[in-house]
């Protein structure tokens, strides 16, 4: 998992399932959140829910570290977040910058 979140280049974004499934723990997005909450240095910004949310609590910080990279949010969601591909295997090509 730490490998996964730690190719995630500036621009891009993921949700929690994607990074779980990746990593090969499907259904286990929760366990994502609980690992970027108690680790350091992982881009946790550019990790959001399935609908695009950010991190509740989070979402002026987050918002402002994801518009620095070039992403669009608004009213606590990533612009643009379901008309992605999503990140496949860690598959650069096949990975969406926003």
């Amino acid at each position: 998992m730490a490998a996964i979140l730690k190719d995630l280049m500036p621009g891009d974004v993921s949700t929690y399932g994607e990074i779980a499934m990746e990593a090969g723990f499907p259904g286990q997005s929760r366990s994502v959140g609980r690992f970027l909450k108690n680790s350091d240095g992982y881009p946790w910004w550019r990790v959001v829910n399935h609908k695009g949310r950010l991190v509740p609590g989070m979402e002026p910080l987050q918002s402002r570290l994801l518009k620095s990279e070039g992403v669009q949010t608004t009213n606590g969601h990533v612009i643009g977040l379901s008309n992605r591909p999503s990140i496949v295997h860690g598959n650069r090509d096949l990975r969406h910058q926003l």
